[in-house]
């Protein structure tokens, strides 16, 4: 029984890999077997890691990956920001942090929106961090990389709810972050179920949460969990390819196609529907 468990969850990392800088979310680490993940986790967040990722570093590897011109621009505006100083400065580099995301480079973005926290500690600008580090851990495949954005994700979030305590964006933030590895997961499922009894509503906390079941083998659950996303938030692309996932590891080959289509054809994506279309396949040959 925990060898197919273990199999499937393989099976389900893989898929959701190929799909990291699309879908809502991305694979949630420390569940299988928590006590040894977190003390991985413990080793992978050092207390250090922050001072391994230097702003002139992220911004020169992005510029690596965007074009002359608009590194060009950005060039200009981070010379214009070293000669910046307190508000200015918060201004500057809230400015460049748009610039980065426009190109979807959200660790420099991340970086700077730090930066602007840091110099206008406000309740808004801590949150707008804290979402850009964690779709910056998102969407990273470097392992050095990883744990800086997430550890950065939860310093800003801890900052938020220092200003206010009662923000269930923050709440929710920190859950993810904790989830994913910066602390023992339950923990993190804890603030998350907080946060949806307060607001049943609350897309980011029912999407992770409905991972967290995929990933603990709860698939029964994820399909309750996803459902009602779909039929009580909203209905999106990711939720019906999760929604697809348990189905299909639930042994229920009809419910997953139809799922898999849903999301492919809501998403529109190439990549995705490659992907979506080799499932389906496989399905059909196992029905």
């Amino acid at each position: 029984m925990l060898k197919s468990i273990r199999s499937q969850q393989t099976i389900i990392i893989g898929a959701i890999i190929l799909l990291i800088g699309f879908l809502f979310s991305r694979d949630i680490k420390g569940l299988v077997k928590p006590k040894e993940d977190e003390k991985q986790a413990v080793a992978t967040m050092p207390s250090t890691a922050t001072s391994s990722i230097t702003i002139e570093q992220a911004s020169l590897t992005a510029k690596n990956l965007v074009g002359n011109n608009i590194s060009k621009e950005i060039t200009l505006l981070e010379n214009a920001f070293q000669s910046s100083k307190g508000q200015e400065r918060a201004q500057q580099a809230k400015l460049i942090a748009q610039k980065w995301d426009d190109v979807e480079q959200a660790v420099p973005s991340a970086l700077y929106l730090e930066i602007a926290a840091k110099e206008e500690p406000t309740l808004n600008n801590w949150l707008t961090a804290g979402s850009r580090f964690l779709k910056a851990f998102d969407n990273t495949q470097d392992s050095l990389t990883q744990p800086v954005m997430l550890q950065k994700a939860n310093a800003s979030f801890t900052s938020a709810l220092a200003i206010d305590s009662t923000n269930l964006e923050a709440k929710t933030g920190l859950g993810v972050t904790i989830v994913n590895g910066f602390g023992p997961p339950m923990q993190g499922i804890g603030m998350l179920l907080a946060v949806v009894k307060k607001d049943p509503k609350n897309l980011k906390a029912q999407m992770n949460l409905g991972l967290f079941a995929i990933k603990s083998g709860q698939f029964d659950k994820a399909v309750i969990r996803f459902n009602d996303i779909i039929n009580n938030i909203k209905a999106t692309p990711d939720a019906y390819f999760y929604l697809a996932t348990a189905y299909e590891n639930l042994g229920k080959n009809k419910e997953a196609i139809a799922a898999y289509l849903q999301s492919k054809k809501m998403a529109a994506n190439p990549t995705l529907t490659s992907f979506i279309d080799g499932k389906i396949a496989e399905l059909k040959n196992k029905s």
